[in-house]
């Protein structure tokens, strides 16, 4: 039952000729083919209309049909393998990366965009730890460790995605209250302005906040200083990692570090390491 289910249905949106339906018993309205596919068609509309849930940013990027041949490509290499909807696209960007063909030209910045809304999956219901606060980390030396929360994501992209995500979750929002033609008429702009995008290096940190997730830009030794947190590295030696080639003055790596450390704190990022007696998963 389940690997005929799991069979991707045909272009027409039918079950394929060749499934086997022998041990669907029929009845005086359909034939066994006919019932089984009700639970077919059932099964990938829910999938795909997930994948259409999750990836806004990227149909804004390729369209509506790329992206609707997208989705069925993806799903029928990539099927489900997990109980929950929520890991359905963990496989789409090194997918993508590997079918070109479905992105062409645009292949780039779709992958940049695949990347910063599987972040914002992550960030949305990861888990977040005990939290270090200021006095943690006064005066740490060079061999003591933090960690960063599991629900803080780091993206070092090529394309500045934030923004065009940002935009097309304000677009949809005004939908609902738009007419048609002004609808279309966003849609044409929208669709110039991802034709006008140009390479724009950019560090992100996606996290939550009282269930609402943010981008926030960050600078790129600040992106690797919290990378090699996030490694497990000692402060020491990703205080000095994340200034290597800088040509910033002592006291104005210090200065940087001082104002990190104290916006990481406020906003909760830092945790203790995973073999720490202190973590705790936050209720």
């Amino acid at each position: 039952m389940a690997q005929s289910i799991l069979q991707p249905l045909t272009a027409s949106d039918r079950v394929a000729r060749n499934t086997n339906a022998a041990f669907v018993k029929p009845n005086d309205r359909q034939t066994s083919i006919e019932r089984l596919e009700i639970y077919c068609r059932s099964y990938w509309f829910r999938v795909l209309d997930s994948l259409y849930d999750d990836f806004p940013g990227l149909r804004a990027v390729l369209g509506q049909r790329a992206f609707h041949q997208l989705s069925r490509a993806y799903l029928a290499d990539c099927p489900s393998r997990s109980f929950t909807m929520r890991n359905l696209g963990s496989r789409l960007e090194d997918w993508l990366r590997r079918s070109q063909r479905f992105a062409g030209p645009r292949q780039p910045l779709a992958v940049d965009m695949v990347r910063l809304e599987w972040a914002h999956i992550e960030a949305f219901d990861n888990a977040a730890l005990t939290v270090l606060g200021p006095e943690d980390l006064l005066q740490p030396v060079p061999g003591f460790r933090v960690a960063l929360q599991p629900y803080v994501r780091l993206l070092a992209l090529k394309y500045p995605v934030d923004d065009l995500r940002i935009q097309v979750n304000r677009e949809s929002d005004e939908r609902g209250a738009a007419s048609n033609a002004i609808v279309q008429l966003k849609h044409r702009d929208r669709t110039s302005r991802m034709n006008q995008s140009k390479p724009e290096p950019i560090f992100l940190a996606v996290r939550r906040l009282n269930f609402t997730v943010y981008y926030r830009r960050i600078g790129a030794a600040e992106y690797r200083l919290l990378a090699a947190l996030r490694d497990g590295q000692p402060i020491g030696r990703a205080i000095r990692g994340a200034f290597e080639g800088s040509f910033a003055s002592i006291d104005e790596q210090r200065s940087m570090l001082q104002q990190c450390f104290a916006v990481w704190a406020e906003l909760g990022w830092l945790c203790p390491p995973a073999n720490s007696k202190k973590e705790r998963v936050s209720q």
